[in-house]
């Protein structure tokens, strides 16, 4: 009873960040997954409801700090969308709070040439 009590209150906070954002091919959103162990992000375009850009910490090898490694994955996708063409996002940080992991993700895209 209290995983789904869990469950429902994660889902409730990440509704409550996403509804007042939505991705769109120029400026597409910026979502971010973490667990205890991986950190995932995506570039998602909401018009088309299609994914134009993904990236983890699976694809990183270095033995480095959690922190560290969420700002490669931060400098990766910046990379990748740059690559795509997209210059600006909307970062949703989905339920998760901004610090530790997800704001190391955001640093990272930020210095890598990512308009927030």
């Amino acid at each position: 009873m209290n995983g789904l009590k869990k469950q429902l209150s994660r889902a409730r906070r990440a509704h409550r960040t996403r509804v007042s954002m939505h991705g769109t091919e120029l400026k597409p959103r910026l979502s971010v997954s973490r667990s205890l162990k991986h950190i995932y992000v995506q570039l998602i375009n909401d018009d088309k409801g299609v994914t134009m850009a993904s990236c983890s910490d699976k694809e990183v090898k270095t033995d480095a700090s959690p922190i560290e490694i969420a700002k490669e994955v931060g400098e990766m996708i910046a990379k990748k969308a740059i690559a795509a063409g997209v210059e600006a996002v909307v970062f949703d940080r989905g339920s998760f709070r901004y610090h530790g992991r997800v704001a190391s993700l955001a640093d990272g895209a930020r210095s890598a040439g990512l308009k927030f």
